[in-house]
């Protein structure tokens, strides 16, 4: 038989971990470090982490935002919020193309409890969607420090959907490089397409290494710091929200 003509093999958890472990392996240490720098000088000034992502990538925002054993000071930002803390209508959140109108990043920042210390940390594996580019823009253009978590490979091969034609990647003071490939998903099938996709683990795991850098930073230079613990243990309560009091007005939980 020609090798060749082959059948492709059926994709397995297997291959799929040994691939993931190889992408863990070789996220950057480099630019994790630049955006726990981004973050403690923040916090420093009494900022709070702002972290936006539409989709997928919102389940980052939550890594960083209200996350057991993460930062007390951070605020997820999402496209309900149009709706919930904003003046839009419940039916636009029906919008098939909600995330792709930069409007709508400009609805999402007038609805939210920003200032002018805060950091932002937007999420978009491809980057090129109007509102996350609009929104960065805006991030910029107001003077924030802004951190990206997106998939280069995925945006280099890309065409952006906002009227500047920037990407994500493009705006951000830091990056950082999921290493998700194009598309996503690691293993070809057979019939066409691909599964296992690879940008949620990748991503979490880069939020989860700069939240412990900033820690890290924070208990060497003799700061205890302002952590959460979890819902779940007796104490957890009545720790977490002496600390939110410090942020009164500024933290939205829950929705």
């Amino acid at each position: 038989m020609n090798p060749a003509s082959s059948p492709q093999p059926s994709p397995s958890p297997d291959d799929y971990f040994a691939q993931l472990k190889v992408l863990i392996d070789r996220l950057p240490e480099q630019p994790v470090r630049q955006a726990a720098t981004l973050v403690g000088r923040a916090l420093d000034r009494g900022g709070v982490i702002q972290a936006f992502g539409s989709g997928h990538s919102e389940a980052i925002a939550m890594e960083i935002a209200g996350r057991a054993g993460g930062l007390v000071p951070t605020n997820r930002l999402a496209l309900r919020d149009i709706h919930l803390y904003g003046k839009a209508d419940r039916t636009e959140l029906d919008r098939y193309d909600l995330e792709r109108d930069p409007a709508v990043a400009h609805q999402i920042l007038a609805a939210a409890p920003i200032d002018p210390a805060d950091l932002f940390v937007v999420i978009s594996n491809s980057g090129v969607n109007g509102v996350v580019v609009e929104l960065a823009t805006q991030v910029k253009e107001r003077g924030h420090d802004l951190i990206a978590i997106t998939s280069l490979q995925h945006a280099g091969a890309s065409v952006s959907r906002h009227p500047s034609g920037l990407k994500l990647c493009d705006l951000a003071d830091v990056v950082l490089d999921n290493l998700a490939p194009y598309g996503d998903a690691l293993l070809p099938l057979p019939g066409g397409g691909a599964t296992g996709a690879v940008s949620t683990v990748t991503s979490a795991l880069l939020a989860q290494l700069v939240v412990t850098q900033v820690i890290s930073d924070q208990v060497d230079a003799g700061q205890v710091p302002p952590i959460y613990l979890s819902a779940n243990v007796p104490e957890g309560d009545e720790h977490n929200l002496r600390l939110e009091a410090r942020y009164a007005g500024r933290l939205r939980r829950g929705a």
